[in-house]
């Protein structure tokens, strides 16, 4: 049996003719920028998210950035964030040539601890940008305490965590802005690239507007140096369509998520492997599901030998990486990080995986440990 890691053309496959029609709609109309279907869109996320605006941008990095920038970072301000994570978190602080500080995560959920945030503030700290790792909220609550003594703004990298949420508010609503990605792979993936930015300051939303199009208020007209980010109608009109399915994406992930849990028990699994810890007031939505096991790359060469599509996110922390050598980090300052990192092993969790690919995956497994 192969079971790939992700399987977009059984999504497709269920949903064509929805797709399609919205496609040739547009292609009607031929208004591909922005306009009535960003619009429509972007009404529609501010809704689900619970903020009062969204602002639909070419990407989830460029959604980071923008948010960034409409903070006027300068070159050597800092923002706090997570060594454990995807590049783009830190990328877009770079390219604004701020520095990234780092402040080690949690052990069960890979997000950032609250804990080290207050010991990493300095004079020059302009952001904290905790990130929803892995489809489940980072915790805010004391995140958020730590900023608001000390005025600093909190950017969410929401990214792989559209529909999560913690005590009743969605990923997204917590912070000054919320960032979220449309790559294909997401839980509501785009044919393309694509974004989005969530916030509740109408202020800010003004100035996010103005930034994803060269800074201009009117054509020609520039009060703002900004840039060329725009979520595209087909995207945007894709997207719609996706959106109505993706409370169901969801519970199948969830239940999806289950199975694994109790196969893994049955197979007497749970002193080999540690499953996701999901704290009890956080909904997770498994854009990963994410195992650890001292084993990890052995089991994982296993797992491609016998047809399962498996993935690490991620081997190298981001305080170790080549590029940020300039930092001065070393191995060691951020142990839970790196540890992380040797042991991590995400697993298919997609909504249409069948309980005979869930069984095939934990069986595989267990004729691995055995």
């Amino acid at each position: 049996m192969n079971v790939p890691l992700l399987d977009l053309k059984a999504q497709y496959a269920r949903i064509q003719p929805e797709i399609m029609t919205a496609i040739e709609e547009v292609c009607a109309q031929q208004s591909f920028i922005l306009g009535s279907y960003v619009e429509q869109f972007e009404q529609t996320l501010a809704q689900f998210i619970g903020t009062k605006h969204a602002i639909g941008v070419a990407s989830g990095s460029d959604a980071l950035l923008l948010s960034l920038m409409e903070l006027d970072l300068q070159p050597g301000d800092e923002v706090i964030t997570a060594p454990f994570t995807f590049f783009a978190t830190t990328g877009v602080i770079s390219r604004l040539h701020a520095r990234p500080v780092f402040v080690d995560v949690c052990a069960d959920t890979f997000n950032l601890n609250p804990k080290h945030v207050a010991q990493a503030i300095t004079p020059r700290t302009k952001a904290i940008l905790p990130v929803h790792l892995f489809g489940q909220c980072a915790e805010m609550e004391a995140i958020k305490v730590v900023a608001d003594a000390k005025g600093i703004p909190v950017i969410e990298d929401a990214c792989q965590a559209i529909g999560a949420s913690r005590n009743g508010i969605q990923a997204g609503a917590f912070g000054r802005t919320g960032c979220f990605s449309f790559f294909p792979s997401k839980n509501l993936g785009a044919f393309g690239d694509g974004g989005l930015i969530s916030t509740n300051d109408s202020k800010v939303a003004e100035r996010l507007k103005l930034l994803r199009v060269h800074g201009s208020r009117s054509e020609y007209h520039h009060h703002l140096i900004g840039m060329n980010s725009r979520l595209d109608a087909l995207q945007a009109a894709i997207l719609q369509v996706k959106f109505q399915h993706l409370a169901d994406w969801t519970i199948k992930r969830q239940k999806n998520a289950d199975s694994y849990r109790q196969l893994f028990h049955e197979h007497g699994l749970d002193d080999q492997v540690t499953l996701p810890v999901v704290e009890p007031w956080n909904i997770h939505v498994y854009n990963q599901f994410t195992i650890q096991t001292p084993k990890r790359d052995a089991l994982s060469a296993y797992l491609t030998e016998k047809g399962i599509g498996n993935r690490i996110y991620y081997p190298v922390p981001l305080h170790l990486q080549e590029c940020y050598e300039t930092l001065g980090y070393h191995k060691g300052d951020f142990p839970v990080a790196e540890h992380a990192a040797q042991e991590v092993l995400s697993l298919p969790i997609y909504p249409e995986l069948t309980q005979d690919q869930l069984a095939y995956i934990v069986q595989t497994i267990k004729q691995f440990f055995d």
